[in-house]
């Protein structure tokens, strides 16, 4: 997936924390978990206000970088974050 990885990505390069993102486009610690790990996408109106608060291009967000780049646009993020922490195994 492109958008959780950009997101992501977004986020840690303006050094904010996952909670500074969800109070900046008002939902919960939560519920913006889920846009980064990719169980959920967000609503146009959501990635509207993801895009404001990191600023970034929408089409960033969604991976368009053809696009981007036929209109001279760069983005100072690279598109991927640093690598991700293997989730802990769950024991029997």
């Amino acid at each position: 997936m492109i958008f959780n990885d950009r997101l992501r990505a977004a986020r840690i390069t303006r050094g904010f924390t996952l909670q500074r993102v969800a109070d900046g486009v008002d939902t919960t610690l939560r519920h913006y978990q889920k846009y980064e790990s990719g169980e959920i996408e967000p609503t146009c109106e959501m990635l509207v206000k993801m895009a404001d608060f990191l600023d970034v291009p929408t089409d960033f967000l969604l991976g368009r970088d053809d696009y981007l780049s036929s209109l001279g646009v760069s983005v100072d993020v690279p598109p991927e974050g640093p690598p991700r922490r293997p989730k802990p195994k769950k024991s029997r």
